[in-house]
């Protein structure tokens, strides 16, 4: 069984409530969505063949036990995700899923740390998100907003609302967009939405979610791929 891979690589976990930690990245190839923010564009065309007991040898090259699976959006080969997550949690990794939250996620073993993307106004894809899949989050999976301004925010808070959502849900993640060219300075001055803003908004409104910023585009310069 293979999948399309754009690139496999060894770096910091840059989101989630894992941002900080080791991670192996097996980053797939296609997206059916057009974020307008997008830093991954790279993603969506390319990329090559591989089997998944390759995908298995090049992630066991690296010291490290926690795998993410991302994309472009992964979930477009949902059957071969599901198997090499599987093959993962088998060796003992931490296996960690980037996903739009427009596919299905019942595919997804249980055991898989499930970080969803809910799209808001400014991605230009909001509407698209899949409601069942709310169901079949476990405690330990995520669920993350990308805000570009204050219309996105005002959605999540309504998102969170009427799914009521919060309370000891520790996986909710407001997120400032980063600018989708950025390039060279490696500041908040990149994002779309100021972080000192969206913290006081949140501050204000008690927000049950976690202030989450994009911390690989303050280690290394926002374009750089690979990291």
């Amino acid at each position: 069984m293979a999948l399309q891979i754009t690139e496999i690589f060894h770096s910091i976990q840059g989101e989630s409530s894992h941002a900080g930690l080791p991670c192996v990245f097996v980053r797939l190839t296609g997206c059916n969505l057009r974020c307008r923010w997008c830093d991954s564009e790279y993603s969506f065309y390319g990329g090559r063949r591989m089997e998944r007991e390759a995908v298995l040898e090049a992630v066991g090259r690296f010291p490290c036990r926690r795998v993410e699976i991302t994309g472009g959006e992964p979930l477009l080969q949902a059957a071969e995700v599901a198997a090499l997550a599987r093959a993962l949690l088998d060796r003992g990794y931490t296996v960690l899923l980037e996903t739009s939250g427009e596919r299905d996620l019942a595919a997804v073993p249980a055991a898989v740390v499930k970080i969803v993307d809910v799209k808001c106004p400014a991605s230009g894809e909001a509407g698209k998100f899949r409601a069942s899949n709310l169901e079949l989050l476990q405690p330990w999976d995520e669920l993350k907003f990308v805000l570009a301004d204050r219309g996105d925010y005002e959605f999540a808070r309504r998102f969170l609302a009427e799914h009521r959502l919060g309370g000891e849900r520790p996986g909710l993640l407001f997120s400032p967009a980063f600018r989708q060219q950025a390039r060279g300075e490696r500041s908040s001055a990149q994002c779309l939405l100021d972080p000192a803003e969206l913290a006081g908004w949140m501050l204000a409104d008690a927000v049950p979610a976690r202030l989450s910023l994009q911390i690989h585009k303050f280690i290394w310069e926002p374009e750089r791929q690979g990291v």
